[in-house]
């Protein structure tokens, strides 16, 4: 491999390291009841925010780019944290899944998600350690999503680097309007 590639491969590596430990700092003081707390509107509790997180990364990476089982549906079926995973893609309906009502009544048993999250990770890491430059390249068919045709960098870019940044915008304002402290720094 070159080392542009292998420096490509160990940007993304860095950065999904970074925006994983923003998430978790910005996770670590969250209790229980500010977690499931539902904020007017239409945005989601701190909980579910979180759990689209790493349920995210977990289904894009292991099940989309991997061509596997997501950890939710293998090794960790039943000991993810959550009361009932989010629905999934309804393949007779293109688009993302609404996840608000799931978001509304979904329990998050923080101590065990964050276990389950850290599986995420490590196997999110291993995925990207395995990666070859051209690798990014490869062609992936969204459009059970609405999205058409994109890439593996497309989707490590956006849908798990991209929403976890954003998402963790979210946690942290969400904590603020609680009165605590959003983000860890």
């Amino acid at each position: 491999m070159a080392e542009a590639e292998r420096n490509v491969i160990s940007l993304l590596r860095e950065q999904l390291k970074t925006v994983n430990e923003l998430v978790e700092g910005t996770m670590a003081d969250v209790t229980p009841e500010q977690a499931h707390w539902s904020p007017q509107g239409v945005a989601m509790p701190i909980g579910a925010t979180y759990a689209h997180v790493v349920v995210s990364q977990d289904g894009v990476i292991n099940g989309m780019l991997k061509g596997g089982a997501p950890l939710f549906a293998s090794s960790w079926a039943g000991k993810t944290g959550l009361s009932e995973l989010p629905p999934d893609v309804d393949p007779k309906k293109p688009g993302l899944p609404d996840w608000s009502a799931w978001s509304r009544k979904v329990k998050v048993d923080l101590p065990a998600f964050r276990k389950y999250a850290q599986a995420v990770y490590a196997a999110s890491d291993e995925y990207l350690a395995s990666l070859r430059g051209k690798d990014l390249d490869r062609p992936v068919d969204l459009t059970a999503l609405g999205f058409g045709q994109s890439t593996v960098g497309f989707l490590v870019n956006n849908a798990v680097l991209g929403n976890a940044f954003t998402h963790c915008g979210e946690i942290s304002c969400l904590k603020g309007l609680q009165g605590k402290k959003g983000y860890p720094f």
